[in-house]
């Protein structure tokens, strides 16, 4: 008759805290991390969401297009304007009336400066006398972007 020698297989208690220990420490470095992407990613996101309307108030009022389901005799052109830190809205600006074509609220957690401006129609620029920049700020993380209009109407 053969024996095995059968001997103790596995870990030692010491081996498997160790173990977890060090995969809790890179979890939390890794969700640390993820934090941080997502604070930086949700602030890109609103920032090309500002840009996206600004673009789209600025192609309205080139165009001459005035609001559909609403009297406008003559239109002015089209504005974007801060309502408070976290909201803003689209107008259309016409000879007896404005008229808001899109209100955007953003997260509560990122502010936007205050300022608008209004895109003239048929391309005739902007009522700015100076180029106005808007910063978008994570209020978390504290991390800043800028959208910036020229007087000419160009939007970066």
């Amino acid at each position: 008759m053969i024996k095995k020698n059968i001997g103790n297989s596995g870990y030692t208690l010491i081996e498997l805290l160790v173990g977890i220990s060090i995969i809790g420490i890179v979890f939390s470095i890794g969700l640390a991390g993820y934090r941080e992407f997502s604070r930086r990613q949700e602030l890109v996101g609103v920032i090309k969401r500002i840009v996206a309307d600004l673009r789209l108030s600025q192609q309205l009022a080139i165009g001459g297009q005035k609001p559909e389901g609403e009297v406008c005799n003559v239109l002015d052109g089209y504005s974007f304007s801060r309502i408070s830190q976290t909201e803003y809205n689209l107008i259309a600006n016409c000879s007896n009336a404005n008229h808001i074509i899109k209100v955007v609220e953003l997260p509560s957690n990122v502010s936007l400066t205050q300022g608008s401006v209004m895109f003239k129609a048929l391309g005739q620029g902007t009522n700015l006398e100076e180029n106005l920049t808007f910063t978008v700020t994570n209020v978390v993380s504290s991390s800043t972007g800028t959208v910036t209009i020229g007087v000419g109407g160009n939007v970066e």
